[in-house]
């Protein structure tokens, strides 16, 4: 009946624990690149609207940034997620079969406790922002008083603001600032 290993539950929960901090690693890598393929898109739209001399090119901005900036908060929201769950659900189930009080992975609980995660969140969330936000927000007004709008660049400007405003609400929602804050759930 197979390889005469014995399957046990904490051979389970270990091969979990090892997948999930594998699929955790890969999120981290890619979300922290989006921040450098978000500060190339800006760049070269900026670069565009000024070598074609058109501010409607403007409007690629907000809504590349705003396609970045969700699938940053996505990929943050999960990387949260799946240390919460290790954190909450695994590490105690592991910690319980082993006859130990508590989770054997001691870092997960612990890197939350240092003193200045607060700032360090507060600063990463300001930085979120910035990059998500502020920056279409302020080439949205750019193009707004460039005076070059007709009716149908004024609808996808506001469309445009309406979605910004959103992720920027959002950002702020999952910025886990509290250390004990459990990642929110995606509705």
């Amino acid at each position: 009946m197979g390889t005469g290993e014995d399957v046990t539950i904490g051979k389970l929960l270990m091969a979990e624990y090892d997948r999930l901090k594998e699929e955790q690693k890969t999120r981290i890598g890619f979300r922290d690149n989006l921040l450098y393929v978000t500060l190339a898109v800006m760049v070269t739209v900026l670069i565009g609207a000024a070598q074609t001399d058109q501010s409607s090119v403007l409007l690629a901005l907000p809504a590349a940034t705003f396609i970045l900036g969700w699938t940053y908060l996505a990929n943050d929201q999960k990387i949260s997620a799946i240390g919460s769950y290790i954190r909450n659900d695994l590490g105690p189930r592991l910690g319980d079969l082993a006859d130990r009080n508590g989770s054997p992975f001691g870092w997960e609980p612990t890197h939350r406790r240092d003193g200045r995660r607060r700032q360090r969140k507060i600063i990463q969330c300001a930085v979120d922002l910035a990059a998500f936000g502020a920056v279409p927000l302020t080439v949205l007004i750019a193009f707004w008083v460039s005076g070059a709008a007709t009716v149908l660049t004024v609808i996808v400007s506001v469309l445009e603001t309406s979605a910004i405003t959103v992720l920027a609400a959002q950002i702020v929602l999952y910025a886990e600032i509290e250390a004990d804050s459990p990642a929110p759930r995606p509705s």
